[in-house]
């Protein structure tokens, strides 16, 4: 279908309705939205996500309202949210497809009071939200579900085969009862979007994955700022318990590290859109790009009297590492830090790091590690701690706007910046 320029406008236009009135009325979900590219794609049927874009399918957005829409938005972030988009794996595409959309429509009508009309689609009907158990889906994980799924529809499957062997009769056509016998509860079995698009896991997916879940924490901290503030908004449970697996060692921090410094170096934003593609099918941020080597990194390790010889150890190997790892395009400073600062060493390569001993021993302050860069005649432009995070946080303006990540062997969580987890027991 040719869709004259007009029409792609005010079917963008409504993409971008949706996504300013989720972030009003949900916070968190809407935080998520803005970090997706979302436009129109006639090759599929209704909508997909490959955890970078959104897409919706021109007639199929053009006949949605705008409660549908909110729904089928919510719906996708969700599936990378959750990960779904990167845990197909192995297992029976369609049965995973089923157990994801369950998931997922059931967080959703939650979030609703369990008003079935949060998850009706014209179209399809009432979206699948209950287990064949007859429990809401969002008590479980998909893979979950998944299981409960796959042994209901192979009961289904040897029970239909037994039926047919006892019956020698000619007339048992099909009446149809079969089909969707596997549903999972009252309402539709067929998925109302396209999961085609989900990526197989692999190492290639790990940055992308990693850089999720940074979102995902940083949306939640800035939801519990509002919160405090009695702005409006909360983090949902399920969000809560999320955020709680995230934390728990799971990513090479140097999947982290490298989203992070990209971050820096790559200038993304969606205000304005790029032009350069005003008359084609999508919103893409405007992007500007560099080859300008990370040269102002600042390295600060925790050598205070909690962290061990064999964490210490660890997190200088760390460093190490992740300049190793980036070949060359990562140069700055490496300091160690208890109560007192010990005056950073400037490196270019890892052959640099060789040299530099740790010191320390006393107590711990992060205050003094960005009052001693406020006293820079350089300051550097990302700063990288690395601690056991057991010692009273500043707050957030003490950093004068200069990213933080942190790089923790414990389970604290610091108030502010990226957080990634080193596991010092493996």
């Amino acid at each position: 279908m040719e869709l004259s320029k007009e029409k792609v406008e005010q079917l963008r236009k409504r993409l971008w309705v949706s996504r300013t009135r989720i972030l009003t009325k949900y916070g968190f979900l809407g935080l998520l939205l803005m970090h997706m590219k979302i436009g129109l794609d006639e090759t599929i049927e209704t909508a997909a996500t490959d955890a970078e874009y959104i897409l919706f399918n021109p007639t199929f957005l053009d006949e949605l309202s705008e409660s549908e829409l909110d729904f089928i938005m919510m719906h996708e972030i969700l599936h990378v949210v959750l990960k779904h988009c990167y845990r197909d794996g192995e297992r029976d595409h369609e049965l995973f497809n089923i157990a994801c959309d369950i998931v997922v429509n059931s967080i959703i009508l939650s979030e609703h009071n369990f008003n079935l009309d949060a998850i009706t689609v014209n179209k399809f009907g009432t979206s699948m939200h209950l287990t064949p158990s007859g429990q809401e889906g969002c008590q479980f994980t998909a893979e979950e579900v998944y299981e409960m799924v796959l042994t209901q529809y192979e009961l289904t499957k040897k029970k239909s085969a037994g039926q047919n062997n006892d019956d020698s009769s000619d007339n048992s056509e099909d009446d149809g009862s079969s089909n969707g016998e596997n549903s999972s509860d009252e309402g539709n079995s067929n998925t109302i979007d396209d999961h085609s698009k989900w990526k197989d896991q692999g190492k290639d997916t790990k940055i992308e994955e990693a850089e999720w879940d940074n979102r995902i924490i940083d949306a939640a901290k800035a939801i519990e700022r509002q919160e405090n503030n009695r702005s409006c908004g909360s983090v949902p449970g399920y969000i809560k318990r999320l955020v709680k697996r995230i934390t728990e060692p799971q990513v090479d921090w140097r999947y982290v590290l490298n989203d992070f410094i990209q971050e820096e170096i790559n200038d993304y934003t969606f205000l304005p859109p790029d032009y350069r593609y005003d008359s084609g099918d999508f919103f893409l941020p405007s992007y500007s790009d560099t080859d300008e080597i990370v040269k102002d990194i600042l390295f600060m390790i925790d050598t205070s009297g909690s962290m061990s010889d064999k964490a210490i150890s660890m997190v200088y190997s760390e460093v190490y590492g992740a300049v190793s790892m980036f070949n060359g395009k990562l140069a700055g400073y490496l300091g160690f830090f208890d109560s007192i600062v010990y005056k950073p060493i400037e490196f270019s390569n890892i052959n640099d790091l060789k040299t530099i001993i740790p010191y320390g021993g006393g107590g711990t302050s992060f205050d003094i590690i960005f009052n001693y860069v406020k006293k820079m005649e350089n300051p550097p432009a990302l700063i990288i701690i690395l601690t056991d995070g057991y010692a009273s946080f500043p707050s957030e303006d003490i950093t004068d706007g200069i990213p933080v990540l942190w790089l923790v062997t414990s389970n604290v969580i610091p108030p502010f910046g990226k957080l990634a987890k080193i596991d010092i027991n493996r």
